[in-house]
């Protein structure tokens, strides 16, 4: 281990999860499918997250949260992973975002269309039962 390791403060995962508002089992579900890693505490007997872990779960979290999907993820990953620099990921996360802003755009439409479905399903109610009143 170097001496940077070393000295990172390692996060606890129960720790982490509460201060991220996540579970264990999410956590445990992305080391699974590859998009993040956990090292071991020095007392070998919990999971724990090194600063820099910290701050890509909380990317992990900010990409979930704007609608990838884990295989988005995983694919970011592997091309962070070849490059292993940020500059090569931004493209392809600029791609990604690109797409799901055009899926947003389709899913305002189609609620804008039904929302006016609505309102003019609402006026010829009213106005039917006026008509019997």
């Amino acid at each position: 281990m170097d001496k940077q390791r070393e000295n990172e403060q390692i996060v606890p995962i129960g720790e982490l999860c509460h201060e991220l508002g996540i579970s264990t089992r999410t956590l445990r579900y992305w080391e699974e499918v590859g998009i993040i890693e956990a090292v071991e505490r020095q007392s070998r007997s919990n999971r724990g997250y090194t600063p820099y872990m910290v701050r890509r779960i909380k990317f992990i979290i900010k990409l979930k949260d704007l609608g990838l999907t884990i295989r988005e993820m995983q694919h970011l990953y592997r091309i962070y992973g070849e490059a292993k620099e940020t500059d090569a990921l931004i493209p392809e996360l600029i791609r990604i975002l690109d797409q799901h802003i055009n899926m947003v755009d389709e899913k305002i439409a189609k609620l804008s269309n039904l929302r006016t479905e609505v309102v003019e399903y609402r006026r010829r109610i009213i106005e039917k039962q006026n008509l019997q009143q």
